[in-house]
């Protein structure tokens, strides 16, 4: 997509605790009343969509909770009604956004005017490049961390992925927190974000990492 066809003004889903990225994918589950009428809609016309983080989680069970600034436009590339007429559908990143002002309407979903000011260049099809032994200490300890808290990752499968594929990958998987998340999110660059999943890291107690020290 061009800039120039960006809309001004999307509809906003607000969910926490997930964050999607610029040429990545993501599966959702759309169950929600409103949310139903969001995608119904978005499918009618650009079949965008925005993804953001609620601002705490004290606010989460709120009808419209503060939001942070930051999200990422999607477009729905499948779709799918199931029995229960609830919607799967597939989620691709394009572009990161800021939230100007939330406009006022009669949908039952949000709707936010926004600007892609600080991230034209998340349109640019150049890979950066890191290499993997850049990475082994990261992978070293998110392996620890993901096994701790339950998670299972195909780590042979992530490997075959280039590595901003994989990173990004990791940041949305990830068991951080959400402003951890949200931190890796705002990062300018995949190097920048690769140093703040690493700075992450050292913040986790030695009881996480077996008493390992992270360095």
């Amino acid at each position: 997509m061009k800039i120039e066809d960006l809309p001004k003004t999307i509809p906003i889903f607000p969910l926490s605790n997930f964050i999607i990225f610029p040429k990545t994918t993501v599966p959702l589950n759309i169950f929600e009343l409103r949310y139903i009428d969001m995608v119904n809609d978005s499918m009618k016309s650009d079949k965008l969509i925005g993804m953001i983080q609620p601002l705490s989680l004290n606010n989460i069970n709120q009808t419209n909770p503060s939001l942070h600034q930051v999200g990422c436009l999607g477009k729905i590339i499948s779709f799918k009604e199931t029995k229960n007429e609830q919607y799967l559908i597939e989620l691709e990143g394009i572009i990161r956004f800021e939230i100007v002002n939330e406009v006022k309407s009669e949908k039952k979903y949000r709707e936010c005017k926004i600007n892609f000011n600080r991230f034209h260049h998340d349109l640019s099809n150049n890979k950066e490049q890191l290499k993997f032994s850049d990475l082994e200490l990261i992978f070293r300890d998110l392996k620890i961390l993901f096994e701790k808290r339950g998670f299972i990752i195909n780590w042979k499968e992530l490997e075959k992925q280039s590595l901003d594929e994989t990173i990004n990958a990791l940041a949305m998987a990830s068991p951080f927190t959400l402003e951890e998340k949200q931190v890796l999110l705002e990062a300018e660059n995949l190097n920048i974000r690769k140093n703040k999943i690493a700075d992450i890291l050292s913040t986790y107690t030695y009881d996480v990492f077996d008493n390992t020290t992270l360095q």
